[in-house]
């Protein structure tokens, strides 16, 4: 046993045709939301540019500051005072 198919829908009889008017509203609205689109893709590379170099400076501001703490030498000659035994 095979269930029953449902009902075939036909939408092109039953659609609205749309009028000059709506379609060129249509072509300006599109228009708006590709330069929308556009302008936010701009937006959003600069934003990833700008977290990308400040990424890097503060890696290497850490970086530089962990090799400058690495060369100090002042606490390679530190001696321990000499206990006076009484």
């Amino acid at each position: 046993m095979s269930a029953p198919e449902p009902p075939k829908v036909k939408y092109a009889e039953k659609a609205l045709k749309l009028d000059k008017a709506q379609l060129e509203f249509m072509k300006i609205i599109e228009e708006q939301n590709i330069a929308r689109v556009t302008k936010l893709q701009r937006v959003r590379r600069n934003n990833l540019l700008t977290a990308g170099v400040l990424g890097v400076s503060v890696l290497g501001i850490y970086a530089y500051s962990m090799l400058s703490v690495q060369q100090e030498k002042f606490l390679d000659d530190f001696e321990e005072p000499k206990k006076v035994s009484n």
